[in-house]
């Protein structure tokens, strides 16, 4: 057993504009905001995506086109997606740090198809965590903030949770992870997120004897 520290994706470790992707899906399908939205992004589409009703990112895509009706290839539902992130590279020193003091693992409220494309999407926490815990909601079956994500996380790293540092910048999100005993930052900056994760190390290290 060691540390883990789970890190959120979208405007933590990236900044993500949902408009930007909005606008792109707008030019690819013809639909604006509203119908999308209509469509797809409530609790039967994308919000069913992210907790795992699909298993695989071709019948999630194969679901979403049946309901956008607009089908479209992979690589360009990857890319439209891709176009709305941007990394901070100040944060990311911080998943570095966390990786010299225990494992790292990333969660995100997403998709399988996004799960599949992280690698892509992401390129920059390749390094970071390793492509095997490069890791979507949709795995777990559940999303953020349900305390079963979080306590599928646990499990599947066969850790405690008084182990386990968590990062989102939604405070719902932190209150599901702190719900099952998960110390749990609200991510505000990088600096606060640091010191964040060197005082949950710190408190753990075994004392000098």
């Amino acid at each position: 057993m060691g540390l883990l520290f789970i890190f959120d994706m979208d405007d933590v470790l990236y900044d993500y504009d949902w408009r930007i992707r909005m606008e792109g899906l707008t030019e690819l399908t013809g639909l604006d905001f509203g119908e999308l939205r209509r469509r797809w992004w409530h609790e039967d589409g994308e919000w069913a995506a992210e907790a795992g009703r699909w298993s695989d990112g071709d019948s999630y895509l194969a679901a979403w086109t049946e309901a956008v009706g607009t089908p479209l290839p992979r690589d360009v539902w990857v890319a439209n997606r891709g176009s709305a992130m941007r990394p901070r590279p100040e944060v990311l020193t911080s998943v570095e740090r966390a990786r010299e003091l225990g494992r790292v693992t990333l969660l995100t409220n997403n998709n399988p198809l996004v799960e599949e494309n992280l690698a892509t999407l992401a390129p920059e926490l390749v390094p970071l965590f390793g492509h095997e815990h490069l890791r979507a909601s949709s795995r777990y079956g559940a999303r953020k903030p349900d305390p079963r994500v979080f306590e599928r996380v646990l499990a599947a790293y066969d850790e405690p949770a008084e182990h386990a540092f968590f990062a989102d910048d939604l405070p719902v999100n932190v209150a599901g992870a702190a719900s099952v005993g998960v110390t749990a930052h609200l991510y505000r900056d990088p600096e606060s997120l640091r010191e964040a994760i060197e005082s949950f190390a710190a408190a753990r290290r075994e004392p000098a004897g």
